[in-house]
């Protein structure tokens, strides 16, 4: 979560890798916090963080400064290690971060218009990928490291796309990304091992409002603004899965996450409720009908980092490299290599290599569970607890909720324990 809209304290809350622990931002400093048993686990106070992100649960954590805040920096990433209470390392970077995401072997760097990716054994640069604007920082990275993915919008619209005809027209104009490249709905699935493009999910029609990718980096759970409904995805295959019925009025999603085994998809929204669907056999899902078919000298922002960067090869081949594979299976588009901007060049489909599967029918399912927040106008990220029938929510208001799921019939899940996860010194919010 980002930035309070409302109050003046907390800034920033988020789950663990594996949902043990709730990182918190404040305008004094940040706490790490144990699930169950429930208990603050590390304090800091050295000033507003509006990023606090956790590798798993070890000692590694990733802050960020706070923008509008004295002596803070949303330009500064920092790697702290807080058993030994030790720096090991800082960057800046050219604009604020939005979004920071880790895994074993990997960190990830989201900025409006950039996204660094970095060896997190050794904080040397892999490669940068410059995006169509992304104030709201959309993006998810699987928390495996061996078969780790990166999603995010994509800036360019498939030719089967509603807009790619709006698109192709703003690219014969100015030749810019223009304000077409933002609406599109597709996701690009990048892989941080090879750093190559792996597939394109056409996904909603809709602009992408939230991604997640589950614990094994094989599903990827997909919502636009509209957030009525949940679609879920293999990766890197792109095949859609699943497809839910969040609800019929729009509304933003706040927060999706997958349960440690990928059996069950947790969704907030600021409908005030958390709805929980089961991704499992005979739990729902979507029906098919019955006419379904099976950085060119890019530089790190740290001196210290460029100098072990070996040059700014990772930015070679890429969305190229990926077009032209696929060209040799019929496709006949272009992509232009690492601006990533729609061009008058762009003439022809990139929809010959999207899955045959998005064209089919399909009958949403609803959830399979359900639960209301006790305070309305609360804004929150969800979590399912990997070792109890659980769902665990950090809310606005400053408070940890458990609720128990019925995983035998669903239905509305019950207030089990309730925690105050902040000083009670005032009430927070997020945007």
């Amino acid at each position: 979560m980002g930035v309070s809209e409302r109050n003046t304290n907390m800034l920033f809350a988020n789950f663990n890798q594996d949902f043990t622990c709730v990182s918190v931002g404040t305008r004094k400093g940040y706490s790490i916090t144990n699930c169950d048993p429930f208990g603050r686990v590390y304090t800091m106070n050295d000033g507003a963080r509006g990023i606090v992100e956790m590798l798993f649960c070890t000692s590694l954590i990733a802050l960020v400064g706070a923008a509008d805040q004295p002596q803070s920096s949303p330009r500064k990433l920092q790697i702290v290690n807080t058993k030994r209470q030790s720096m090991i390392c800082e960057l800046l970077f050219p604009s604020s971060i939005l979004a920071v995401k880790l895994n074993r072997k990997t960190l990830v760097i989201v900025l409006e218009a950039e996204i660094y990716i970095y060896d997190i054994s050794n904080m040397r640069l892999l490669h940068v990928i410059e995006t169509s604007p992304n104030p709201d920082a959309i993006c998810a990275l699987s928390p495996s490291a061996d078969n780790s993915y990166l999603a995010y919008p994509s800036p360019i619209p498939s030719a089967t796309s509603p807009l790619a005809t709006t698109a192709n027209a703003g690219a014969s104009g100015s030749g810019a990304s223009g304000n077409a490249a933002t609406q599109t709905g597709d996701v690009l699935l990048f892989s941080t091992r090879t750093l190559t493009v792996a597939n394109v999910v056409q996904a909603h029609k809709a602009p992408i409002a939230f991604l997640s990718i589950n614990a094994s980096g094989t599903l990827l759970a997909t919502a636009s603004d509209k957030g009525t409904v949940i679609r879920v995805w293999s990766v890197p295959g792109a095949e859609k899965l699943y497809q839910f019925r969040r609800g019929t009025r729009e509304t933003k999603i706040y927060s999706m996450n997958f349960n440690v085994v990928g059996s069950l998809l947790a969704v907030s929204s600021a409908h005030d409720t958390v709805h929980i669907f089961k991704l499992a056999p005979g739990g729902g899902g979507g029906k098919r009908s019955a006419s379904s078919t099976s950085n060119g000298g890019a530089t790190s922002p740290s001196p210290s980092i460029e100098s072990r960067d070996g040059g700014a090869q990772g930015l070679e081949g890429g969305y190229e490299a990926f077009i032209d594979g696929k060209k040799k299976n019929g496709v006949t588009s272009t992509i232009k290599r690492r601006s990533m901007h729609l061009t008058k060049n762009i003439t022809s489909s990139v929809g010959g290599y999207l899955p045959n599967t998005f064209a089919e029918m399909w009958e949403p399912a609803r959830d399979f569970a359900w639960l209301r927040l006790p305070t309305s106008g609360s804004r929150c990220v969800v979590a399912l607890s990997g070792t109890m029938p659980q769902v665990m929510v950090v809310s606005s208001d400053g408070y940890f909720y458990s609720y128990n799921i019925d995983l035998d019939n669903g239905g509305e899940c019950s207030l089990m324990k309730q925690y105050r996860c902040v000083p009670a010194l005032a009430m927070f919010a997020y945007p």
